[in-house]
Formats: C-alpha cells, sequence, structure tokens
C-alpha cells in the first residue's frame, strides 16, 4: 500500500517469502514457559489482520526464565574478552547479511515505513562492534592512586552485575531490546527481556542470530505477557532494571527497583523541540525537520513535537514544510517507497485524535493533516501540523507520541531557550544554524540529555561513544558510551598496603604520628597535579 495523502490507496502488502508463518512459529517455540499457556495473538497494524501467536507468559516463566539465565551466566562471566569480541561481530555480520529478512518482520510487527525500519539495523549492527572494540577498554581493571605513594596500590575492578532486565516498548521492538542487551552481555551477565507484547517477534529473532552467532544457550532469555503483570515479577529477581517506556510507569519501575536497593536505568517520556534559527541552512533544515517530526509516524522518544522557528524566516520555513507534509506518501509495502507508516495500535491512533481535535476545538489552526486515514489502514494518521497550540490544550504539555507537531515562532535566542526548557521533559532537543559554533553555544543552555545541531536526531543517537539519555521527566541513567556499559557493573576498588601500616607504629605515639602525616600531607599538596 503506498498512497499520498490524499490519494487513492493501493491494497496493503500483509506477508513476504522472508518470514514464514513456520518462521514465526519457530520464534514463538523459544519462549520456554513452565505448562501450557494462553496464546496471544499479535497483529499486523497496517493492516489489522493476524500475523502470528506467541505464548502469555505467567510468574512461574519469568522465575524460571531467570534461574536458566543466571545459570548460563556462571559459566559467561569467566569468558574472555576474545570470546564475546568474536561473538558480537559475528552478530554484526549475520545482522546485516540478513536485514531484508529483519526488515520485513519490523514492518510487518511493528506497522513502520521500511526506511523507518532500516534505523534499527543500523543502530543494533553499531551497537554490536561499537561494544565488541570497546568492552575491554572500558572494563579492564585500571590503577588508581593510593592513599601514599610507593605505600599504598590501589586498583579498580569491575565485575558483572548477574542478570539483566530489560523491559523493552512496542515502538523500537529490536534497538530497545537486543541493543540495550548487548553491553551487558558484553560485561559478561545475562539478560532477560520482557518483550512489548505488541511486537515480541523481533526480540526472539534477535536472541536467536545472537545464539547462532555463538552466544552460548541460555544467556538471553525472551518472555512475552503483560508488562503490568510480568514486569514486577521480572523486577523482584534480576539485578539490574533497564526499562524504556512512559514516565508513569518509570516512576513504579524505579519504585520497585529502589525497594530491593538494586540499580536501574530508564529512558521515559519526551516532548522535544526543534529550534530553527534565521541563519539555518532552509533546504536542509526542512529535510531534517521531515524526518525528526515523522520518522516512525512520531512514534520516537527522540522524535521532536514541538517546532519553533523564528520569526524572520517563519513564512517560508512553515509554508515549505506545509507542503513537504502534505505531500508525504502514507504506507507500510516492503520497500522503500514510503515516507511513513501506521501508527502500532487503535489506542495510539486514539490518542493521537484526542490531541488533535482537543487543540482544534480550544482554537488551534491545522497548517496540515489532521486526519486519521482509515482508507490506507486502520491505524494511519497523516501528518500533522498545527498552529496557535496554546497551553491548556493537551497537545502543549503532554507527550502525544504521534505524527502531530506544535509550530510556533519566536523572536530571539533567549526566548527560543526558555520555551524549549519550559518542559517537564527534557530527552532530545534539536537546533538548526549556520554557524556550527553558536549552535555549541546554544545548545549547552537547553535542558535535554541530548542536542542535535542541524540534524534532528539521528547524530546524537548514532555517537555510540557518547552517552544518550534524558534530563528531568525524561529519566535517570544513560546508555552509550562508557556509561553505558559500567552500569551493569558492580565496582570494587582493591588496595594493597606495602611496608608498613598506615597506622602508627608500635614506637610511635598517635600525636607525633598525627604530626607526621600532617607533615606528609603538606608536602603531597606542594606536588603540582598531585591528586
Amino acid at each position: 500500500m503506498t498512497v499520498e495523502t490524499r490519494s487513492t490507496p493501493t491494497p496493503p502488502a500483509t506477508g513476504s517469502e522472508r518470514v514464514t508463518a513456520d518462521q514465526l512459529a519457530a520464534l514463538s517455540e523459544r519462549v520456554r514457559t513452565e505448562g501450557e499457556r494462553e496464546p496471544i495473538e499479535i497483529e499486523k497494524p497496517a493492516s489489522g489482520e493476524l500475523l502470528a501467536t506467541v505464548p502469555r507468559c505467567t510468574g512461574a516463566d519469568v522465575e524460571a526464565a531467570v534461574k536458566r539465565a543466571r545459570k548460563a551466566q556462571t559459566a559467561w562471566r569467566e569468558s574472555g574478552w576474545g570470546e564475546r569480541e568474536a561473538i558480537l561481530l559475528r552478530f554484526h555480520d549475520l545482522l546485516l547479511e540478513r536485514r531484508e529478512e529483519l526488515l520485513d518482520l519490523l514492518q510487518l510487527e511493528g506497522g513502520k515505513a521500511r526506511r523507518h525500519a532500516f534505523e534499527e539495523v543500523l543502530d543494533v549492527a553499531m551497537v554490536s562492534r561499537y561494544y565488541a572494540r570497546s568492552a575491554q577498554r572500558h572494563l579492564r581493571p585500571q590503577r588508581r592512586r593510593g592513599a601514599f605513594p610507593v605505600l599504598t596500590s590501589t586498583r579498580e575492578y569491575h565485575h558483572p552485575v548477574g542478570v539483566v532486565g530489560i523491559i523493552s516498548p512496542w515502538n523500537y521492538p529490536l534497538t530497545l531490546s537486543i541493543s540495550d542487551g548487548i553491553p551487558a552481555l558484553a560485561a559478561g551477565n545475562a539478560v532477560v527481556i520482557k518483550a512489548d507484547t505488541q511486537t515480541p517477534f523481533s526480540a526472539l529473532w534477535g536472541a536467536a542470530l545472537l545464539e547462532e552467532a555463538g552466544l552460548p544457550q541460555g544467556l538471553v532469555q525472551v518472555i512475552t505477557g503483560s508488562g503490568s503483570e510480568l514486569g514486577p515479577e521480572l523486577i523482584e529477581r534480576v539485578d539490574y532494571v533497564m526499562f524504556t517506556g512512559s514516565t508513569e510507569v518509570g516512576r513504579k519501575v524505579a519504585s520497585q527497583a529502589s525497594e530491593r536497593l538494586i540499580p536501574s536505568s530508564m529512558e521515559l517520556g519526551g516532548k522535544n523541540a526543534m529550534i530553527v534559527l534565521e541563519d539555518a541552512p532552509l533546504k536542509r533544515a526542512l529535510e531534517g525537520a521531515e524526518r525528526a517530526l515523522f520518522s516512525n509516524a512520531g512514534q520516537l522518544c527522540i522524535s521532536v513535537e514541538r517546532l519553533l522557528v523564528h520569526e524572520s524566516i517563519a513564512d517560508e520555513f512553515i509554508g515549505e514544510l506545509v507542503k513537504r507534509a502534505k505531500a508525504m506518501r502514507l504506507g507500510a509495502s516492503l520497500g522503500y517507497d514510503d515516507d511513513m507508516g501506521s501508527l502500532i495500535s487503535k489506542d495510539q491512533l486514539d490518542t493521537v485524535r484526542e490531541h488533535v481535535e482537543d487543540a482544534v476545538g480550544k482554537g488551534a489552526a491545522v497548517l496540515a493533516g489532521g486526519n486519521a486515514r482509515p482508507d490506507v489502514g486502520p491505524y494511519f494518521h497523516e501528518p500533522t501540523l498545527l498552529g496557535d497550540v496554546r497551553d491548556g490544550m493537551s497537545l502543549f504539555a503532554d507527550e502525544t507520541f504521534g505524527p502531530v507537531v506544535a509550530v510556533s515562532r519566536f523572536s530571539s535566542e533567549d526566548e527560543a531557550v526558555e520555551r524549549a526548557n519550559a518542559s517537564q521533559y527534557g530527552l532530545n532537543f534539536s537546533v538548526w544554524t549556520g554557524d556550527a559554533e553558536r549552535g555549541r553555544r546554544l545548545a549547552t543552555r537547553l535542558q535535554a540529555g541530548t542536542v542535535n545541531v542541524n540534524e534532528g536526531f539521528i547524530a546524537a543517537w548514532g555517537s555510540v561513544d557518547a552517552p544518550m539519555g534524558g534530563m528531568k521527566d525524561s529519566g535517570l541513567g544513560r546508555r552509550h558510551g562508557a556509561e553505558g556499559i559500567l552500569k551493569y557493573t558492580d565496582t570494587q576498588s582493591v588496595a594493597v598496603q606495602h611496608v608498613m601500616s598506615i597506622a602508627p607504629p608500635a614506637l610511635v605515639g598517635q600525636r607525633l604520628w598525627a604530626k607526621l602525616i600532617s607533615v606528609g600531607l603538606r608536602l603531597l599538596r606542594r606536588i603540582p597535579g598531585y591528586r
């Protein structure tokens, strides 16, 4: 199915030779249960048809999965860096070799346009290569300065925490399960993934490919079923929790993890802003805006929902963006012609409709789109631009998570920064300018975990050597870079005291010893650079 936003749709593509019913059944069988379980029907969002089924797991299944993972981790934690690197690099290569099959699967269960599904393939490949090559550097024992020169030698060690629980959402089901699991595995942990009920097959496919690449069986377990039922069961049993989802649920996850005194990391909601300054390269900014606003039909934590344009270029910029939005091709055909795919479900479509209707009913102006598109598929919605969005409208402050953007104008940098920061969220912002240094300076004033200059989201997300995460209500902890793997470890300091103790010798009184130590500290203070 491939249509322009106002043209007649063609029939949807409902399957592919690369993803068969037998393959889906085999993936479903990877979900190990302790008995017969009720099947969960997985829908194809683009058509509303049945894709396949997976078991509805119970608490007993979660308990058994964690036990299997813990048993497998006992041997894995003793594996060498070379073995882990080889497995992750083979996984990287297999992923790229099988990308067409994976792209079909991502589209069929997620309703994405193929170009947006490909972003997941790129992400997982890049993260695999990065941690294959950098895990040893991040985790190797480090020599630290001891209490006293010569007398004390100290080293820092990083040990795997054990079993990492990953609760992943439906919008990027491979990235937010497998990519988050890769650094945990590289650090010597096992992983149990609670895949989202709407998109379980991507995580199952990734787990199967990791084992084909050589990962020992049992190290990655996937459970399927209700998040509200299985999430708490998982948190009760694992040693670390990685969660991606809404801020509301994230608070509950963090609370339960804190009760057990286990660490957690989470990427939560966003109401991301894009600032277009008066000197922005307009053609690049328009192309970037289309990607930042409508990738994966806006179902992306780091996509833009607030567009702020300098008043001196606003008429031209907004006018051209409206033309682009109206010309976008909606569809989820198994090819690269479509510009935007489907929303995931009726619930998601209902949220988008509620936000649009509430805003329009309270005076917002529809600049482009504004309508659901049942002629294309049950959950499609037009890319939508709204002006005159004000406080009091749901769209103003709440995350929509759909292809709907509030467009406004500003007159100065200070105004743009103030308005962008006037949100409870701070995940990913975007700045467009012809002066990169100006963009960097402005970026540091923005309260967001990542800021892209002359890009929407891909530059920061793809910089996997740099940490990525949210400020304020957008989360805690980071993925990517050193922080993305160190968080899955327990840090240990081992100090060895040589020659003599730090305590006073038998023939030296405490008063004299205190004076001698004080003299020593003053001498150390005079050594330039000594910490």
